[in-house]
């Protein structure tokens, strides 16, 4: 027998199509028009066709601030999937523990990205922040805001406390979907800790982890609210990455060809980036 299909349900697309257009679409191609465009007040513009690609891609200072962005990731992604399966992996499954822990980790989410910087700006100082007062009392010299890799290690651990979470969540979720026998069959063949980790939990655990390394990777490269407001890219520039770099060239020097170039270089980085990051962990599930 035939069926047939309605297509009228795509017509309730169409406000979502809109909405997307006109608040993603347009502002883009704002953007794209401003990139091949050079002005000089009073609203007028020239033709600069790819002399701002150019000039990017072959400056140093996009080049390092790239460098960073890619070593903040990895360390924030070599340590925060790790210790969110971790965490995930000695929760409680049943009991009133469950939502106790569930709502714990999800207190850091919570907080506004511009809130966790000013929290973190004013617990590392070493004047009246608990922790850097802490760490110059037993003699450590701690200060984020004159020495490179105490304003790194200070960004990490912050972004590290603030996110955490999401990955827990997620690996959690993969988690309890596991059926109880499958645990009750590993137990009667004998089967390890690390046998249960590895051929039952693992792969249950793969699509969420996908998800979370995504995000996690997406948000990582695109941080700039915490760091800007804790170190405003210094001491120097160590801190500096794109997003900052970005914003002082569109808004500080207001060099709108330049930063509408490095806008729409830094979207195909992530994009590309992305999509690899999709494609090996998808190909490697289907391999597994």
């Amino acid at each position: 027998m035939n069926k047939t299909w309605n297509n009228k349900a795509w017509f309730m697309v169409l406000p979502v199509l809109a909405l997307v257009a006109f608040s993603a679409v347009v502002p883009l191609m704002t953007v794209v028009n401003y990139s091949v465009q050079d002005t000089f007040g009073n609203n007028e513009f020239f033709w600069a066709g790819a002399e701002w690609f150019s000039d990017t891609l072959s400056s140093e200072r996009f080049w390092s601030a790239l460098q960073r962005n890619l070593l903040f990731s990895f360390i924030i992604l070599a340590i925060e999937v790790p210790l969110g399966i971790f965490i995930a992996l000695n929760m409680p499954k049943k009991g009133l523990g469950v939502p106790v822990c569930l709502v714990l980790m999800a207190l850091p989410l919570l907080i506004p990205w511009n809130v966790v910087g000013t929290i973190w700006q004013i617990f590392g100082r070493v004047d009246i922040g608990l922790l850097g007062y802490s760490l110059e009392a037993i003699g450590v010299d701690y200060n984020y805001v004159r020495d490179p890799i105490d304003a790194w290690v200070t960004l990490v651990i912050m972004d590290v406390w603030h996110w955490t979470s999401l990955v827990v969540l997620l690996c959690y979720a993969g988690l309890v979907s596991i059926p109880e026998a499958y645990y009750q069959a590993a137990k009667i063949d004998g089967a390890s800790r690390w046998s249960v980790f590895r051929y039952i939990e693992l792969p249950k655990m793969k699509r969420v982890l996908l998800i979370a390394v995504l995000l996690r990777f997406m948000d990582s490269f695109m941080i700039y609210t915490e760091p800007f407001v804790v170190t405003g890219g210094g001491p120097g520039n160590s801190t500096t990455f794109l997003s900052i770099d970005l914003v002082k060239m569109a808004v500080g020097q207001f060099d709108l060809g330049p930063a509408a170039a490095l806008s729409i270089i830094y979207f195909l980085i992530i994009l590309l980036l992305s999509w690899i990051f999709y494609t090996v962990m998808t190909s490697s599930d289907q391999k597994g």
